[in-house]
């Protein structure tokens, strides 16, 4: 068994092109974690803690990236190259004329995970569709209040509202039964957010009365299963030897806990890490060097933006927020954090969305800025909070950089900035508070779908879940999405996105900034995981050289 954690070093020190990386292995670590440090499986280099084990209850990309695709299936998927709907655990579907029924036609002979803490009687069937979907909006359903009833995903794009009931035909025969026709529908229940979830484990955990453990302790049909999570530490999942789809996945999949963009490349280099996500631009090209190292890169939906809190003043009055878009410098930012690696945005989505209309962006204008500023009342400027990422990710490789960065700008317009940091998880939730003056975010899409850019981000819906950075909530932009997926003319959805795309850019709530590009990085002899255009990171086919 090869040691890929050497856990009792004291100091690993490696010299990486221009910078030196010093890895502080952990001592003096428990039995248990000594022994949860080794396997024979693949190592993957992560950012940050899975916030929880279900995605249903969280949107937080480094949280999906580690456990959607790797213990769950969901019913369809969408084809990164072609756009089209795929069978997964349902095999085929057919919606009716008025669009209201959608019949899904469900694998049968699909196994559950079995481990030390549940082990199923049955495959998957009907009742675990039904359970997984009305857990979202039936509160007669167990499971519904439980994680404070909060599924952010769900509710911000109103699947919740949009579902009437679900039917179970047969066993394997399901119907989503819907209030009114909505053009996203198969689109959201292809996300990675909406897996088919064990109605036989949920059950036993209610019996148990430990329902509180469903979502931390998981069961799912995916390639592999869940074995261990020490916080700041690993992940580790065992091989799910009753897959559906093949019988290839690795024995063990490990995700190491490495928030030091720094130090993830360290372990990489030592051989520590097989996998690691999102290596910096300064680091690709040393990266690109190496002959065991093979860098991935992927044209990724994505945006990195800076949102208001506009329910706080004196964040609420759009000349403020013309001024602090205009008092930056956005060429500076795209050459000292995205390094020629990203896109200007010329809007909330991406060039590459069929909805994308290029707009009249805010430019570098101090002296306009300034303008703005005394129109709003604040001749002098004001203080501020900025909130920056503590991880670097697609949309914003460098959050602390850009926020120094906007930080100078802004003092040239008289506006003090304090720049506010927390550990990943604990910024999330506070942010969900809206605690924030203004925060350097993004979202990644999980489907090539328009909606995707506007619903979970910026509708009244979101702003109530706490998904809403902006805390925005615009009810003529909320009817334009409506108009937008209430109609299957793609002519038109593009007249109400392209309308949608224009109030943004005139109100303002967000900034969008840039458009990243995603990059991973992987030993030489790993095989089979390719970066997607949207959606989480999936492991199922991934495989080492020597295995």
């Amino acid at each position: 068994m090869t040691d890929l954690y050497n856990t009792c070093q004291r100091y690993k020190t490696v010299v990486f092109a221009t910078f030196t990386a010093v890895y502080l292995s952990a001592c003096g670590e428990s039995p248990q974690t000594k022994s949860a440090n080794k396997t024979q499986g693949i190592v993957y280099c992560a950012e940050a803690n899975p916030v929880s084990f279900n995605p249903q209850v969280t949107t937080t990309g480094s949280t999906i990236d580690i456990i959607a695709n790797q213990l769950y299936n969901s019913l369809i998927s969408i084809d990164p190259i072609t756009a089209e709907f795929k069978p997964e655990l349902a095999t085929e579907w057919l919606i009716s004329d008025d669009g209201k029924k959608i019949t899904f036609k469900l694998r049968e002979g699909v196994q559950f995970h079995s481990t030390e803490y549940f082990t199923p009687t049955r495959t998957m069937n009907a009742d675990d569709v039904i359970f997984s979907f009305s857990r979202l909006f039936d509160v007669y359903n167990p499971y519904h209040f439980v994680q404070d009833a909060n599924y952010p995903y769900f509710q911000s794009v109103g699947m919740d509202q949009l579902i009437r009931k679900i039917v179970k035909v047969d066993d394997y025969t399901v119907r989503f039964e819907l209030f009114s026709a909505e053009s996203s529908l198969l689109s959201n229940i292809a996300t990675d957010f909406a897996v088919i979830l064990s109605e036989e484990y949920a059950m036993l955990r209610e019996s148990q009365d430990k329902k509180h453990l469903f979502d931390s302790l998981p069961i799912g049909t995916g390639p592999y299963k869940y074995k261990h999570f020490l916080r700041d530490n690993l992940v580790r999942f065992h091989k799910h030897s009753g897959y559906w789809k093949h019988d290839y996945a690795v024995d063990q999949l490990v995700y190491d806990i490495t928030t030091n963009n720094t130090t993830r490349i360290a372990k990489m280099l030592t051989k520590e890490c097989d996998i690691t996500s999102h290596p910096s631009a300064t680091q690709l090209e040393a990266l690109s060097q190496r002959q065991d190292i093979v860098v991935d890169k992927a044209v990724n939906l994505n945006v990195g933006y800076w949102a208001f809190n506009t329910e706080k003043p004196p964040f609420d009055n759009v000349l403020v927020r013309k001024a602090l878009a205009h008092s930056i410098d956005f060429d500076k930012i795209m050459q000292a954090v995205f390094y020629g690696n990203g896109i200007a945005a010329q809007s909330i989505l991406p060039p590459s969305s069929w909805a994308f209309t290029k707009q009249v962006m805010p430019y570098y204008d101090p002296q306009k800025a300034k303008q703005y500023l005394t129109e709003a009342g604040f001749p002098d400027g004001f203080e501020m909070t900025l909130w920056a990422m503590p991880v670097s990710r697609i949309y914003n490789p460098n959050a602390r950089k850009m926020a120094e960065l906007i930080q100078s700008d802004l003092r040239q317009i008289g506006i003090r900035t304090r720049i506010v940091e927390y550990e990943w998880n604990a910024f999330i939730e506070r942010i969900g508070r809206h605690e924030h003056d203004s925060v350097l975010l993004g979202w990644a899409a999980d489907t090539p779908d328009p909606d995707n850019f506007f619903s979970p981000l910026l509708s009244c819906t979101a702003t109530f879940t706490g998904k809403n950075p902006a805390n925005w909530c615009n009810p003529e932009f909320d009817l334009l999405l409506t108009q937008a997926l209430d109609t299957n003319d793609l002519k038109m959805r593009k007249h109400y996105y392209q309308q949608a795309q224009k109030m943004l850019v005139e109100q303002l709530p967000v900034v969008p900034i840039a458009h990243g590009v995603r990059f991973q990085a992987r030993s030489a002899d790993i095989a089979g995981a390719e970066l997607r255009p949207f959606g989480g990171v999936s492991l199922a086919n991934v495989r080492k050289g020597d295995q």
